[in-house]
């Protein structure tokens, strides 16, 4: 049995999948094994999998696309390491990522069952690396990037104060994974982040402070799309949002505030004024990315 099992699910990135893939098979830990999961691609993806001469590499093919979640859960399902590792199929690992994780976690007592590690974002021929920026500076009222802990921070996660990449970064026990059940499959966006605040109510997540993930981020879906993606988190953990409305939180509000600067950014101000009327009040380090957004949107209106 391997220490980590490393699952990457893919659709139609055959251009890019190999500098994942290559990331994951150097790492200094080298007893892992690489479950490449195929959700139908319809380019070269098989192809590029199968020039690999590496006993640690499995591909696995969905006859028809099924969506990232259930990806996820083809590899877990064949996966038969100590822990599951994440890694998106354009993202890169640096060589030590899997080492320091799994020495992180075995040095400290049961109830940690996950970690996670700071990202560099990477500019990208397809990417919007200034906006990618300027989210993650200028993102939630109170930044906890590298916070650590159990549940308590299930309520960061919420109000988008704290952004793991837990698509590419997290790595959890097995044990742990197999008692969540995977992946939720009715999510096709906020997948990663439903799939972390199940772990955490599970046990605590450890963080790694260096930047041992290169990410290459697209554009992003539109603001119509996490609208409606939106909607099935907030209902899928509604009594955690209540609990925490309660206490004077609103959860509500911060993701009416993070689509507001979603639609500005498109141009589409009538949504976005409401929503930004809806939403919290921006904290000054906010700000400068909610004008980022407005230019940007004027800019796309000019254009069209």
């Amino acid at each position: 049995m391997p220490t980590v099992s490393v699952i990457i699910p893919t659709y139609n990135r055959a251009d890019v999948l190999p500098r994942s893939i290559d990331s994951a098979l150097d790492q200094t830990l080298e007893d892992v094994e690489v479950v490449v999961v195929d959700d139908a691609s319809d380019d070269d993806t098989a192809s590029v999998v199968n020039e690999y001469d590496d006993s640690r590499l499995t591909y696995l093919e969905h006859e028809t696309n099924r969506g990232g979640s259930a990806a996820r859960n083809t590899g877990i399902e064949a996966a038969t390491g100590d822990y599951i590792a994440l890694l998106d199929s354009d993202d890169v690992w640096a060589p030590t990522k899997l080492e320091q994780q799994v020495e992180t976690l075995e040095r400290r007592s049961d109830e940690w069952v996950a970690a996670y590690c700071g990202t560099t974002v990477v500019d990208d021929a397809d990417a919007a690396p200034g906006w990618e920026r300027l989210k993650s500076f200028f993102g939630g009222h109170g930044s906890r990037e590298g916070a650590e802990g159990g549940e308590e921070l299930v309520k960061d996660v919420l109000m988008e104060n704290l952004h793991t990449s837990a698509g590419s970064t997290l790595i959890v026990e097995s044990d742990v994974v197999d008692r969540i059940d995977g992946f939720d499959e009715s999510f096709d966006r906020y997948q990663d982040t439903e799939f972390l605040i199940r772990v955490l109510k599970q046990g605590k997540l450890a963080y790694v402070d260096e930047p041992l993930l290169r990410r290459y981020p697209s554009g992003g879906p539109s603001a119509g799309a996490v609208r409606e993606a939106n909607r099935h988190f907030l209902r899928t953990f509604a009594d955690d949002v209540v609990e925490l409305e309660t206490e004077g939180y609103d959860v509500t509000g911060t993701h009416h505030y993070a689509l507001a600067s979603l639609y500005l950014r498109e141009g589409r101000f009538g949504s976005g004024v409401s929503f930004l009327r809806d939403g919290t009040t921006p904290s000054p380090r906010q700000l400068p990315g909610l004008c980022f957004n407005v230019i940007k949107g004027v800019r796309t209106r000019l254009d069209a």
